[in-house]
């Protein structure tokens, strides 16, 4: 069948890893033909275009900043996005009639790509749930449930689930929080779908003769704990600086945050000022690189800002337990990704704030490598079971096969 996969991601390689060009993979592997539309910003320089691929079409959207920009350009380029997006899927895609439209949040603003494109096609509509907007964006005082954006965004959100034939959540507390608040919709068409990745061997190397940490000079004789990923106002920053302060005062433990975003500049300024011993700060690298990292690596962490009163499933933590990393979580009391972490055994939790239990957590992580082991390979199990693309993708399948 065809497959129309809308997205913000930029999305130029199927092949690249990540959990949406995996998923799509495996939909090309059972023989569907994708067809994927991304943006293609203004500062690229480059025109809409289509290319091709073994299995289905890349589209490229011209469009304005909506990333890396000022708040007026972004704000003005989210708005023109879904009419750039679909005068350009009926441009260029006029005579492929797509039997699945598959879209996730965010954004919450293609109601109108997916409603016409579902009515020309008569096409089913499967949303990936991923985060949860506005109520996130009140949560981290961004928005006021009192605004006119916040009513705006709410009704589009509302308006997303109603068009949606299936919503798929990352986990059991997503699918509570959408019925308690959204009591319009149908339970029926709410599942689990989770965050998932195409399972690769990696390749594992020992830390105490790797020439990789020696170059960035990480100590071997300390267990190593790895925050990879996005860094913003939703992974609780602060929080995070308070960590790498206090595990300045223990001996064997080493931090090493790797990603970008908005916060990174926050990040670079409190490392150039305080100049951590224990800790490394390094900018975003590609997917192998990281991964070459991770699994050099004793155990992953998961942060997440305490105010949130929406559960969140960070994807960050399919690369620690695809590397059979054990996971420390502090995260809100919502999220139930520690609650999963800890009834597997694959990891530790606790809320988001709460220093002196976080760096006794670390202590519990870094006194026994023998555990690390064992809950790492819990945690590769767990992954196997439950967080590949083939488990997403019957997710989704199942409600073609009848």
């Amino acid at each position: 069948m065809n497959v129309l996969f809308l997205t913000l991601g930029w999305i130029t390689d199927i092949n690249a890893r990540g959990i949406y060009t995996d998923l799509l993979r495996e939909f090309i592997h059972h023989g569907h033909r994708c067809y994927i539309v991304t943006p293609k910003e203004r500062s690229t320089g480059e025109p809409t275009s289509v290319t091709d691929f073994p299995g289905g079409k890349i589209l490229g959207v011209k469009t304005l900043n909506i990333q890396k920009t000022n708040i007026v350009e972004k704000g003005i380029g989210m708005l023109l996005l879904e009419r750039q997006y679909l005068y350009a899927i009926r441009k260029y895609f006029a005579n492929v009639y797509f039997d699945l439209i598959l879209y996730s949040t965010p954004p919450i603003t293609f109601n109108q790509v997916i409603e016409s494109e579902k009515k020309r096609c008569g096409a089913r509509t499967y949303l990936l749930l991923k985060d949860i907007f506005p109520q996130n964006a009140v949560d981290l005082g961004l928005l006021s449930k009192k605004s006119l954006l916040y009513k705006m965004f709410r009704r589009k959100e509302k308006k997303l689930y109603s068009i949606s034939d299936y919503i798929g959540c990352t986990s059991p507390a997503n699918i509570d929080f959408l019925i308690e608040h959204n009591k319009q919709i149908d339970k029926s068409k709410l599942e689990i779908c989770p965050n998932s990745v195409e399972l690769h061997e990696m390749e594992y190397f020992s830390k105490d003769n790797s020439e990789f940490l020696e170059k960035l000079n990480i100590p071997s004789d300390k267990t190593l704990f790895i925050y990879g990923g996005n860094l913003g106002e939703p992974q609780g920053l602060d929080f995070l600086l308070r960590i790498v302060e206090a595990n300045e005062l223990r001996a064997d433990s080493y931090i090493i945050i790797i990603g970008g975003g908005t916060g990174y500049a926050k990040v670079k300024r409190w490392f150039d000022v305080h100049l951590p011993k224990n800790a490394l700060l390094i900018p975003y690298l590609p997917k192998a690189e990281y991964d070459k990292i991770v699994c050099l690596c004793d155990v992953g962490l998961v942060l997440l800002d305490h105010r949130f009163t929406v559960p969140n499933t960070p994807s960050r933590m399919l690369s620690y337990l695809e590397c059979r990393l054990p996971i420390l979580l502090a995260t809100d009391i919502v999220t139930d990704a520690g609650r999963i972490a800890e009834s597997n055994d694959f990891g530790r939790w606790t809320v988001s704030g709460n220093l002196e239990e976080f760096m006794s957590l670390m202590q519990y992580m870094s006194e026994d490598g023998n555990r690390r082991v064992v809950m790492g390979r819990n945690g590769y199990d767990f992954l196997m079971n439950n967080w590949t693309v083939e488990h997403t993708y019957n997710s989704i399948m199942r409600h073609f096969r009848s």
